[in-house]
């Protein structure tokens, strides 16, 4: 479903998972891509419309991987089967991109990673929101000393879904809760722009009423002279920053939440006109309390798989190495025994 640039014959993708991540996330952007070719999807429901228009859904993994012209699997499964089917998808000769949580923990990604060198494949996470555009403007913000140095970085992915919905991301069962969810995110995010910490402190629990699985994180990571403050909620109504930054010379706010997930739900895609076009500006404020706002770049997620596709070809590292993927992991280990015991968790 793409076509090659350069005359190069477009690498073969296969997607195990036919969920939401699939359908919003994973479909478009491969196949916004000319330099990959989505050949199939696995699902389990024979009956299910395929995630993009004629693209193959295959009833099991084995099909999948017996394709000798799929060199790239995508896992976009429930977390708690990742590491199993990204092992098979490796151990069948195929390149992985995992979707988040890579793991459920340190030692499992660690097996992941060394299973992929021994393989002689790639490897990686699918670590999309590197091209949010509201991370790109803060990332260039902080790179060019806007606000001198930071010393109190705040990232928040905050929803209002107070009701709890029977769906396995909030069941209770393994990999499942917010932190699971979308705390590689804000962590993958933080680590981009500040390396790892040297402890982790975290408070993750569950708030609403008959929740199961974890709604509520709070994670602070502790830097020798800064501390950064990932927050997530599922009852937070009207919106809340996004991103609070402050520094010795000012401070950042970005309000409201990178469009492209929204808009890929609507039915928008890769080079539409409104794509990744976020209205709400990055606010700066100077030392002297001034206010300025600045537009921001356009988000671009699919810029993921670009990458990924030249990885594979041997042109470019990829889109998320194994060395920061497995950051990720410690960090989101430590946030997880650091909320269970009630202590600081150095790394």
């Amino acid at each position: 479903m793409g076509a090659a640039a350069h005359g190069a014959r477009p690498v073969g993708v296969g997607i195990i998972g036919n969920g939401m991540a699939t359908r919003v996330f994973h479909a478009p952007y491969i196949a916004a891509c000319p330099q990959l070719d989505l050949r199939a999807v696995v699902s389990r429901r024979a009956d299910a419309a395929p995630p993009v228009p004629g693209l193959a859904i295959v009833p099991d993994i084995d099909a999948l991987l017996s394709d000798p012209q799929i060199e790239l699997v995508v896992v976009a499964t429930p977390s708690a089967s990742h590491v199993e089917l990204a092992g098979q998808a490796l151990a069948a000769g195929k390149h992985v991109v995992v979707e988040k949580p890579f793991a459920l923990d340190f030692g499992s990604a660690r097996d992941l990673v060394a299973q992929a060198e021994v393989a002689g494949r790639l490897v990686t996470a699918f670590h999309n929101r590197r091209w949010d555009a509201d991370f790109l403007a803060v990332k260039s913000a902080i790179a060019q000393g806007a606000i001198g140095r930071v010393v109190h970085f705040e990232s928040h992915f905050d929803r209002f879904r107070p009701e709890v919905r029977e769906r396995w991301r909030e069941d209770g069962s393994p990999g499942s809760g917010v932190w699971y969810d979308l705390g590689p995110h804000l962590v993958d995010q933080t680590l981009q722009l500040f390396g790892m910490p040297d402890a982790v402190s975290a408070d993750i629990a569950c708030l609403r009423e008959g929740a199961r699985g974890a709604d509520f994180v709070h994670v602070v990571l502790h830097y020798a002279r800064m501390r950064a403050v990932l927050h997530a909620g599922m009852c937070v109504a009207g919106g809340e920053a996004r991103f609070r930054v402050h520094g010795t010379d000012g401070s950042l706010l970005k309000m409201g939440i990178d469009p492209q997930e929204a808009q890929s739900v609507a039915g928008l895609r890769p080079g539409d006109a409104d794509w990744g076009h976020d209205p709400e500006p990055l606010v700066r404020y100077d030392a002297a309390g001034q206010r300025h706002e600045s537009a921001l770049p356009r988000g671009c997620q699919q810029e993921f798989y670009a990458r990924l596709a030249r990885a594979c070809r041997g042109e470019a590292a990829l889109p998320a190495l194994p060395d920061e993927i497995l950051g990720v992991q410690k960090v989101i280990d430590a946030a997880l025994a650091s909320s269970a015991e009630g202590r600081r968790v150095a790394l």
